[in-house]
């Protein structure tokens, strides 16, 4: 057996055991679970001997190795790196601008697609033949990655390039819910017309994207995806690695569908604590909620969250149990409806020019009528029907994407 035969073997064996390791201290549920990274046989043999190129973030590993180590151990030619938002080493805070860098690590190039351009453009692709997407997602409307995946899959149909989708498991896989977006309230939290949750892994979304002529002037990018072993959308899975810096326990992940709502109030919803999205409050609730805690400054995920330094009163769901959540199969919008019923300024509630937050509410729950819904007090029955039929006729063509029935 020759050098390079050995080094693929002992590659291949480490991966294995890696995954092993980790079924050992993960949920029974998800122990057979291997993503596409893991799967090395499966995608080594596509870019054996080719220049590459990779879009990944800290989530892109294999076990406890990042895969840039893993496939510069096996002499792959990686001649650039694409760093999405919050950077290719994930220091970056949410919505902040990232920089060209060269990796200090290994002295790949790093081209961010989060600052001057969010797209690689010909010159970015001209010396690549094959280009890698491997982020860890969660599953919904107004997470970027998969805005940054169909810019890399339209840059990659107009230059001719091959697209490996590395998939990897939607820990809000089971939930399907919310209003179709309206295109008229397109944005970067929001670019196609997905419920809130919409319930895909990224292989089945850039499936779903080409399938539907969803990229710009309806191109079709060529894929590889490289499925999940052994998965299924109603299974357990935590995740190895916190997907961004605020979103950095299982719990936040899980609460995310719902909590990120609250990115369209004038409510901290967790930023500047080490907890964000399990935690509501604001210091006018004062006298109404028990529970406090205070946002300061924190470098890397919110540096001048809202009511810095100030106590904030609401609601604390860090023990909420996540299981009796997923049997409801709904994005809870109760808790939303419970703040501004109690809030003392309700003209404040929904004003983003206060909060200078991520969204206003339009953008993130994907329609106009939602705002007036709380406002008007409607019940949830009434505005969970307003949804319909967009939300049925969604489930039913997602059906035709699914990689994992």
């Amino acid at each position: 057996m020759n050098l390079k035969s050995t080094l693929t073997t002992l590659i291949l064996s480490i991966a294995c055991f890696a995954s092993f390791a980790q079924s050992q201290t993960t949920p029974q549920s998800s122990a057979a679970i291997r993503t596409g990274a893991e799967q090395l046989d499966k995608y080594l043999p596509i870019i054996k001997g080719k220049r590459i190129a990779l879009l990944a973030n800290p989530t892109t590993i294999i076990g406890k190795t990042h895969l840039v180590d893993s496939l510069q151990a096996l002499g792959v030619k990686i001649v650039k790196v694409f760093g999405p938002e919050h950077g290719f080493r994930g220091n970056a805070s949410a919505g902040t601008r990232v920089s060209d860098e060269v990796d200090a690590k290994t002295r790949i190039p790093i081209i961010s697609l989060y600052g001057k351009k969010n797209k690689p453009t010909a010159e970015d692709l001209s010396n690549v033949d094959v280009v890698i997407y491997d982020l860890q997602d969660v599953g919904v409307r107004f997470y970027t990655n998969i805005n940054a995946l169909s810019r890399l899959m339209e840059a990659c149909s107009e230059n001719g390039k091959e697209l490996i989708i590395l998939d990897r498991p939607n820990p809000n896989a089971y939930l399907i819910d919310g209003p179709i977006l309206d295109m008229k309230f397109k944005s970067g939290i929001g670019m196609f017309p997905l419920p809130a949750s919409h319930g895909l892994t990224v292989g089945e979304f850039a499936q779903m994207a080409n399938g539907e002529g969803w990229l710009t002037n309806g191109v079709k990018c060529k894929l590889t995806i490289i499925p999940v072993a052994n998965y299924d959308h109603n299974m357990d899975y935590t995740l190895p690695v916190p997907p961004s810096p605020n979103l950095n326990t299982q719990q936040a992940i899980m609460l995310y569908p719902s909590t990120c709502l609250f990115e369209g109030t004038y409510l901290n919803h967790g930023r500047g604590t080490y907890f964000p999205f399990t935690v509501i409050g604001s210091p006018e609730l004062k006298g109404i909620y028990d529970f406090s805690y205070t946002p300061t400054g924190i470098k890397g995920m919110a540096e001048t969250p809202l009511f810095m330094d100030q106590v904030c009163y609401g609601l604390d769901l860090r023990k909420v149990d996540i299981q009796k959540l997923k049997a409801t199969g709904k994005i809870n919008i109760r808790w939303l409806m419970e703040l501004y019923q109690k809030h003392p300024y309700k003209e404040k509630f929904f004003d983003s020019k206060l909060s200078n937050q991520m969204g206003v509410i339009e953008r993130l729950i994907g329609n106009d009528l939602f705002r007036q819904q709380i406002i008007d007090g409607v019940s949830e029955e009434e505005i969970r029907a307003s949804w319909e039929p967009g939300l049925s006729r969604y489930k039913e063509m997602r059906k035709k994407y699914l990689l994992y029935p």
